[in-house]
């Protein structure tokens, strides 16, 4: 049984690799945090090249839309793959999936939603 840090560990492993392999490049800095039935992964510094310039070349409210449509299709056609890795980490089915991304900052939030807590083992308090 893993402990808490371990999942949170492991999610960030396979959303790393998941935005190695759908986006073209990992991110930056990534952190998980599980709050009872939530899972919250935030990715900083995922915008490829091409991703920066579109959003400058375009005027900024066009740039920004166009790229968040784009990135909710790519995540939604590969949700059964995302939501399929954090099944097999958590050992819980995902209800479902938010996601939201900043062209300012570069930073990406994917939020899930579990079907109750994941079980994981106490560390033992010195």
């Amino acid at each position: 049984m893993k402990t808490q840090g371990e999942i949170e560990a492991a999610i960030c492993d396979g959303m790393t690799r998941f935005e190695q392999e759908y986006m073209g490049r990992g991110p930056k800095d990534i952190h998980t945090h599980l709050i009872g039935d939530l899972l919250v992964v935030r990715l900083q510094g995922v915008l490829t090249a091409a991703e920066q310039q579109l959003v400058k070349a375009l005027p900024a409210e066009k740039g920004r839309d166009l790229l968040k449509q784009v990135r909710h299709h790519l995540l939604e056609t590969a949700r059964p793959v995302m939501e399929a890795m954090v099944q097999d980490v958590t050992g819980v089915k995902v209800l479902s999936l938010h996601h939201d991304i900043s062209t300012i900052t570069g930073e990406e939030v994917v939020l899930f939603t579990l079907a109750g807590p994941p079980v994981f083992r106490e560390i033992k308090k010195r």
